[in-house]
């Protein structure tokens, strides 16, 4: 059955005619050097191995053994999925706020996310948060960076260690972002990255799994590139495995190439501008920003983002965030459709009439999506963001920002 309500947008298309006071990501600023390698890519003919060179550079930039590039984030993280040795039924514990991306692999390979709340007064989850989750069928923790600030991953690797659980990240909002001086995407076994054109390292479309496994990454590329299959002396291909055709365009590396020359600046810079910002808004009265904790020395930031004291004010969080479009602020809205288990419908479905994999068996017991994580939906009715803001914000343009949200929080105290 097809939905009444209009298909989603996605990358630059969601952004399209977005106008305002402040900078918005698009048109993007491009890597001085990005015609030059284009360019190389058509003098080819199309023989240069540019996707190979960009998977070497990322990963000498990461300090990681292996990256394997694919054309998006959520490709990267369904390879990551597949090449697992998981089997259906097995559950993954998964941060609840965050995107589709980030599960679409796991559903796809008949396993099931499994959603611990937020710690208090954040986003993201935590050790404490996650233990009461984790059962016999749990194979592993999947920590997603969301905004781009960092999930206090020693503790969660600690009690994943304690519990045999493989730990890996989705670093696609918190591309080199740091915890404890130590870059996002290389503290787990894994991880999965976002180049798509709105990320802070955007180009046309782009994604990449990184490990430092060597029988890991040669198996991600037999499943993920190669499509699962092997070559037959005096026959041909032979899928011995379900595989995928996902390999990143040499254009689109091309393009990654040139912006990772730049990024690593742009990092510094959203992260000046964004503890900025966030102290502005904290000077507020009933705004409530998000807090960046001690352990993140470097905050990628993807969108920034606050909560509204619901009795400070006479207005929703959405009725909130519709002005603060109107007086300038591009981009700006509500987020409650990162709650996972509260907007994936079709597993909510499959949960409730205990249908594949959520039959017993493979599941050992009954999921309940719509009974989890109370605290990340309360802490998502009064959130705003914006996902607007990029690396072309100036300390003025935090200040006019800050301006924007006091006079609308002027205008609709109680």
């Amino acid at each position: 059955m097809v939905s009444s309500f209009p298909s989603a947008q996605w990358g630059a298309r969601a952004h399209l005619g977005e106008q305002g006071k402040l900078p918005t990501p698009f048109p993007r600023i491009m890597g001085p050097n990005a015609m030059k390698y284009l360019e190389e890519v058509v003098a080819s003919g199309l023989t240069c191995d540019m996707m190979g060179r960009f998977e070497k550079a990322l990963a000498a930039e990461l300090g990681v053994k292996h990256c394997i590039a694919t054309p998006g984030c959520t490709p990267a993280l369904a390879v990551l999925a597949a090449a697992m040795p998981w089997e259906p039924g097995d559950e993954i514990i998964v941060s609840p706020v965050t995107d589709y991306g980030t599960v679409q692999g796991l559903i796809s390979e008949d396993l099931i996310p499994v959603f611990p709340d937020t710690a208090p007064h954040s986003l993201n989850f935590s050790a404490e948060t996650i233990e009461p989750c984790i059962t016999s069928r749990t194979r592993a923790i999947l920590c997603v960076h969301m905004t781009g600030i960092m999930n206090d991953m020693d503790p969660i690797l600690e009690l994943a260690k304690r519990h045999g659980l493989v730990v890996y990240e989705d670093a696609c909002q918190a591309v080199f972002g740091e915890y404890k001086g130590r870059l996002a995407g290389t503290l787990g076994f894994a991880a999965g990255f976002s180049f798509d054109s709105e990320k802070t390292m955007g180009s046309d479309v782009g994604g990449c799994l990184v490990t430092n496994d060597d029988e890991f990454a040669e198996r991600a590329r037999y499943i993920g590139q190669s499509r699962g299959a092997v070559m037959k002396p005096h026959y041909g291909r032979l899928h011995t495995d379900a595989g995928y055709a996902y390999r990143m365009p040499h254009c689109t590396a091309a393009i990654c190439l040139a912006q990772l020359e730049i990024v690593r600046e742009q990092v510094v810079h959203r992260d000046r501008m964004a503890r900025l910002l966030l102290k502005l808004l904290s000077e507020i009265p009933g705004i409530l920003p998000l807090e960046i904790p001690d352990f993140v020395t470097l905050y990628s930031c993807w969108m920034i983002g606050f909560r509204i004291g619901p009795k400070q004010f006479r207005c929703s969080a959405e009725e909130f965030a519709n002005q603060l479009v109107e007086a300038g602020v591009p981009g700006a809205g509500t987020g409650q459709y990162y709650l996972m288990p509260e907007a994936l419908v079709c597993l909510q479905k499959k949960a409730a009439e205990k249908s594949y994999p959520y039959s017993i068996p493979p599941a050992s017991r009954p999921i309940d999506y719509l009974s989890m994580c109370p605290r990340a939906k309360g802490f998502l009715k009064d959130f705003i963001r914006w996902s607007t803001f990029c690396e072309k914000y100036e300390p003025e343009h935090c200040e006019l920002a800050a301006d924007i949200v006091r006079k609308v929080a002027n205008a609709n105290r109680r």
